[in-house]
């Protein structure tokens, strides 16, 4: 029976929808990012073209674009907006959030966290303890962060190759075998790679050159098939053209988990880090080695040292 489990990490909320022993969705929640479904009072910095603006939290906690400014609506200017999209991280610059002016009636407060967003799915929630055994690490959590990082994702008789950019995400197809097979299955593990990393935004898929209006049918069926509204929500696609290639767009209110690892290396490591010294056995060692780049982003957060040791019962020494 699928459950999530969940973990309130230190800088992080984890998650993990599991079934039959494999992770089906992963999601990380940084502390301290704005949320979807906030709702907060923003002043106009900025008119863009298009009706678009520049709005800044009177709270201090961020930017964001503003989908359509209200007619007579001057920079300078307060209004309350809803949080529709979340920062999404990207090499050089990452996009600003996205709000649009919150409904008649509506009042201030904040979205919900990945917790609540847990429940608000329906199905059930296990805490998991750092004195527990690792129920997400025996699902698989480490693999799921790895082929997130890398971009190599194993399927039967292939892999694919993800590459997240600005545009979109790409997944390339490598494999063996005769290709009408080959593709069919590397339709339904893109499918099954895009629910579980929560990748949306534009997705394209080159696929081997399959000959044939049905061939490239099966293709497109078993990228449905795996694409089930219950997990996937709402997408849309093209059919698979005679280059192999296929598009899928879907909805991106959030940073996928590659773009989430991959904007951060280091304070995805640090997170990490934390995560395994939490872990450790009581009575044993309070000095852990780490990289001096790891090393340095936990010291520069106190709030997640004390937090450490407040968990732990003890002071922990960082080594390099």
């Amino acid at each position: 029976m699928a459950e999530w489990l969940y973990e309130a990490g230190i800088g992080e909320a984890r998650a993990a929808l599991v079934d039959g022993g494999r992770i089906i969705k992963a999601r990380i929640a940084l502390d301290g990012t704005l949320r979807v479904g906030t709702v907060a009072e923003a002043r106009l910095v900025e008119q863009l073209p298009g009706r678009q603006g520049r709005v800044a939290l009177i709270d201090g906690s961020g930017e964001a674009l503003l989908g359509a400014v209200p007619p007579g609506v001057s920079v300078g200017r307060t209004l309350l907006v809803t949080l529709v999209r979340e920062v999404i991280p990207e090499p050089g610059r990452a996009k600003l959030a996205r709000a649009v002016v919150a409904v008649e009636g509506a009042v201030a407060a904040i979205g919900p966290d990945l917790l609540e967003r847990l429940g608000e799915t329906g199905i059930a929630v296990r805490h998991c303890r750092a004195h527990e055994g690792d129920a997400l690490e025996e699902a698989g959590w480490s693999e799921v962060l790895e082929e997130a990082v890398q971009g190599e994702i194993a399927f039967p008789g292939g892999v694919l190759r993800m590459s997240p950019t600005p545009a979109m995400t790409l997944f390339d197809v490598d494999g063996s075998g005769p290709l009408d097979s080959l593709a069919v299955a590397a339709a339904t593990a893109v499918g099954q790679a895009v629910i579980r990393l929560g990748i949306g935004g534009s997705i394209g898929v080159d696929f081997p050159s399959v000959q044939g209006k049905a061939a490239r049918q099966a293709v497109a069926a078993a990228i449905d098939a795996a694409l089930p509204p219950a997990l996937a929500g709402p997408f849309e696609r093209t059919a698979l053209n005679g280059f192999g290639f296929l598009q899928l767009v879907r909805p991106r209110p959030r940073a996928s988990l590659p773009e989430l690892l991959r904007a951060d290396p280091v304070g995805a490591a640090a997170r990490a880090a934390l995560r395994q010294i939490e872990r450790s056995p009581p009575g044993g060692t309070r000095a852990h080695r780490l990289p001096p780049a790891v090393r340095a982003r936990i010291e520069s957060r106190p709030d997640w040292g004390a937090e450490l040791s407040r968990r732990v019962g003890g002071t922990v020494m960082l080594e390099d």
